[in-house]
């Protein structure tokens, strides 16, 4: 079951915008500020979280291939006895 990876980094994209421009907003920065820094962390969030999501799969991959290498292998053993 692999992870969708456009959907996850859009959602965690936008609350890292919204959550940094309210934490902006109450610091009491210019609204023009609060959006570029928001936008700024939305786009890193959004990279960051690809790049992970990527990874994750690329782990899930691993273990389902290895998972069904070993199944395959024990049903060879076992046709042999």
């Amino acid at each position: 079951m692999l992870l969708n990876v456009r959907s996850i980094a859009v959602s965690i994209a936008v609350i890292c915008f919204f959550g940094s421009s309210l934490i902006g907003l109450v610091s009491g920065l210019s609204p023009f500020t609060c959006c570029k820094r928001s936008l700024a962390a939305a786009v890193c969030m959004y990279v960051i979280v690809t790049c992970a999501v990527k990874v994750i799969n690329a782990i899930l991959i691993n273990a389902m291939t290895n998972s069904q290498m070993n199944q395959q292998k024990e049903k060879a053993g076992a046709s042999e006895n």
